[in-house]
Formats: C-alpha cells, sequence, structure tokens
C-alpha cells in the first residue's frame, strides 16, 4: 500500500470531488493529509524549481489581470450589499495596481536567498566533531485571514520558497477572489513540476473548517491568523496546534526632549495619518514635558486638518484644548481609525514605563538626537520592533527587506516581529565527525 508521501496529487483532487463539502471534518483531513505529503516533496526541491514556480504564479497573475478583478467585483458587491463596514471593503478590493502589486511581491520572493539548508554556526568541540545549525522547513502552515485577497498571494509565495505546505483559509467575503488567485497558484506549481497540493485554499466558507484546522495536529505544524483581535484570540484560545500571532497594533511613538522638532512633526503626522487601518499605525502620542509646548499645538493642528480626534490627558489638553479627555481605556486600545491618545511625560522614563505597561509589543518609535536615550529605548522597550527616528509605519516585511510578509508576531516564540521567509523555518543541530565515539 502506498505511503500518504508516494500519493499523486491527482490522488487528492480526486479525492476532495468525492468527499464534496457536506463532510467538513472528513473534507478538511484529506486537505490535512495532502498538505502533509505535498510537505515532504516541497521541502525537498530545489531553489531553481521554487523560483521557476514563483515566477510562473506571477505571470499567471498579470496575465489572469482581468479575470482576478471581475472575479473580486462579485466578492465587493456582495460585501457591500452585507452591510461589510468601509475598511474592510476597501481591504477587500483589487485594483490593477493591487494586482501588479501580488505579481511584484512574489517575484521579490523569488529574488531572495533560498534559508532553506543553511547552515551556520559550526564549531569543533573538543572530542573533535563539528556542532552547527541546518535551517529547515517548518512543514505545513495554516494560515487564516479575512478581506485581503492579496494575502492569498503572499502566503503561498513565502511558504513556497521557505520548503513548506500551505492551507490558506481566506474569509468568505474572499471566496471567488481567492479561488481565482489559487488557479493562478496551481497553474504556476503545475509549470514548474511541483504538486499543487503544496498550497491548497479551503474551497468552503463554513466555519467549521476554521475549527478542524487549528486542531488537526497530525496534519498541520503551525497556524498563523491574520485579522482582528476577536478572530485571533478565538483561534489562540481554541488551537491545538501552535500559533503565530499578535492581537492589538497599540504603537507609540515618543518625542524626547532632545529631538528635532521638524522630524518629530513629521513622523508623528506620518505614524497616525498615513493609513489608519493598519496594525503599525500609532495609536499613542508621548511628548516629552521640555518640548510639548513647542511641538504639541502645530501637531494637533495637523491632526484636526485631517480629521482626527484627539483624546489627551491635563496636561495635553492645556496646550490643546479641542482635545477630549482621555480614559485609562484609551491607553489600552488599538483604535484603526482616525483617533490618537495624547500624553505628556516627565521624560524617557515615564516614556518607557507607559509603553511597557500599554504597549502590545507591536512597534514604538523614539524620535530623539541623544545617542544615549535612544540605546536605552532600543535596550529598555520590550516590543517585536523599536525604532529611533522613523515611523512606525516601516513595521512591515517588505519595507524590512523581507519581499513579504506572512504576518507580524508579538509572540517571543517562535518568530518575533514581521514573519518573511526566516520565520517560517527552524533549525536543527547538525553533527559532522569522523569516526568519534563518546567515552
Amino acid at each position: 500500500m502506498m505511503g500518504i508521501a508516494t500519493l499523486h496529487p491527482s490522488y487528492w483532487l480526486i479525492r476532495f470531488r468525492e468527499i464534496g463539502m457536506d463532510n467538513i471534518k472528513q473534507y478538511m483531513e484529506s486537505v490535512g493529509q495532502a498538505a502533509r505529503a505535498a510537505s515532504r516533496i516541497i521541502a525537498q526541491a530545489d531553489t531553481a524549481a521554487k523560483n521557476r514556480a514563483l515566477e510562473a504564479i506571477a505571470q499567471n497573475i498579470l496575465d489572469g489581470s482581468a479575470r482576478l478583478i471581475a472575479e473580486n467585483a462579485r466578492d465587493v458587491s456582495a460585501a457591500r450589499n452585507n452591510g461589510l463596514d468601509a475598511a474592510s471593503v476597501e481591504r477587500l478590493t483589487l485594483t490593477e495596481k493591487t494586482v501588479r502589486g501580488m505579481a511584484e511581491g512574489l517575484r521579490q520572493i523569488a529574488q531572495l536567498p533560498d534559508p532553506i539548508g543553511e547552515i551556520s554556526d559550526m564549531k569543533y568541540r573538543p572530542s573533535g566533531i563539528q556542532v552547527g545549525k541546518m535551517r529547515v522547513p517548518l512543514g505545513v502552515i495554516g494560515i487564516i485571514y479575512e478581506s485581503r485577497p492579496n494575502v492569498t498571494a503572499d502566503a503561498a509565495g513565502l511558504c513556497l520558497k521557505s520548503g513548506n505546505a500551505a492551507i490558506l483559509r481566506g474569509g468568505s467575503e474572499a471566496i471567488h477572489s481567492n479561488q481565482a488567485i489559487a488557479a493562478c497558484v496551481h497553474a504556476g506549481l503545475r509549470a514548474a513540476g511541483l504538486p499543487e497540493t503544496a498550497v491548497q485554499v479551503v474551497a468552503t466558507t463554513d466555519r467549521a473548517a476554521v475549527g478542524e484546522l487549528i486542531t488537526m495536529k497530525e496534519f498541520v505544524d503551525v497556524i498563523v491568523p491574520r485579522g482582528g483581535k476577536s478572530l485571533i484570540a478565538r483561534i489562540s484560545d481554541d488551537a491545538k496546534v501552535p500559533v503565530i500571532k499578535h492581537l492589538d497594533g497599540i504603537c507609540h511613538v515618543y518625542i524626547d526632549d532632545d529631538a528635532d522638532l521638524e522630524k518629530a512633526i513629521r513622523i508623528a503626522d506620518n505614524a497616525k495619518t498615513h493609513r489608519y487601518g493598519v496594525c503599525n499605525a500609532m495609536e499613542t502620542l508621548l511628548v516629552a514635558q521640555g518640548v510639548a509646548s513647542k511641538v504639541l499645538p502645530p501637531l494637533c493642528e495637523i491632526y484636526l486638518d485631517k480629521g482626527v480626534e484627539l483624546r489627551g490627558d491635563a496636561a495635553a489638553r492645556a496646550l490643546a484644548p479641542q482635545m477630549k479627555a482621555a480614559t485609562e481605556e484609551d491607553w489600552r486600545t488599538e483604535y484603526l481609525a482616525p483617533i490618537l491618545a495624547v500624553r505628556i511625560v516627565a521624560g524617557l522614563d515615564e516614556a518607557i514605563a507607559h509603553i511597557n505597561t500599554y504597549s502590545s509589543q507591536h512597534t514604538d518609535s523614539i524620535v530623539t538626537e541623544n545617542y544615549t536615550r535612544a540605546m536605552r529605548f532600543l535596550r529598555e522597550v520590550d516590543s517585536s520592533s523599536v525604532m529611533v527616528n522613523a515611523s512606525t509605519r516601516f513595521a512591515d516585511g517588505f519595507e524590512y527587506g523581507l519581499g513579504a510578509e506572512i504576518g507580524i508576531s508579538t509572540d517571543k516564540i517562535h518568530a518575533r516581529g514581521p514573519v518573511g521567509l526566516e520565520g517560517l523555518t527552524s533549525q536543527k543541530f547538525i553533527v559532522l565527525g569522523n569516526g568519534q565515539i563518546r567515552v
């Protein structure tokens, strides 16, 4: 009898058709079995084959742009009819620009170094053996996400290049878009001689499929949820498979006494108003008391002109009476909206204490020309990305040179910050000997 790993990919396509969508548990089990089988093959694929697949997928997406946009229009129309909020509709919508962006992201992933098989830290031991580490795939990665169809292409590309099989479960609001992108992915995998089941997009919108996916320990090695706090919290609570997650993006910018105020205004403006509904947007602005009277009034004018609602402590409201009074809850809130909490602090110590109390450990930035204070901020702020003189909006896999990201992790194990190729791998110890035995 053939083992799972030796079954031809077409077996699974026939199997899915036989099962249908009525038995979700059985369907998801077949998806998991297929992914595990494909993971054995994709882990052994050489860099050239993976890059051929990525290039083919990118070209398929460009060639199929009109169809992708047409399928997406079906999703957008249904979403509006179902009362989906404007921000979610925006994230759902594909345009020619976003389609080109998907293709470009895949090509950038193809150009990145292949992490699989990389050997590091080789050292001779007194016994004469050499001990080091080799980078290897995680295996099967389940990704659960909402709204954004471009995640389908990004996730497929990153999992493929890092030698992993992927099970992708997009939101029901994007089902037609995701299936159309999946067709481009599968054609690209076929063109490179790799199994289509290396990337599977779950074909049912039944929420029971998510419950099955996050508990299939025998087939899935890690889950990556991308979406709102409630989705991520539910998956984290119910999953039996390890989860790479972040719940909130409560990001801070602290303007220090020794800040260049022109830089500070530019950074604080961009960090909040560049885009509101993203996890790396600033939600709380901290200003040192020594420069508050100089920097806060012009910043407030910018924010108010852009329609940002300001909520400040008593000291901030004394300088900008237009502010509403901030509550304790404001310091703990990810608004994802044109709302900003503002607090005036005595200095660096109080800023760090506030951030480490209220931050979600996503991204926090200091604006200062004082090297010593900058280094203290980098060392003492306990977040996945800590910045000096830069907007929090740079906390992004593309901006960090990762090509794309599967998400941003605020966990400390196994990956932290934007999760790119390296974050989708693990390491194993390797030992090279020449007949040594332990005595």
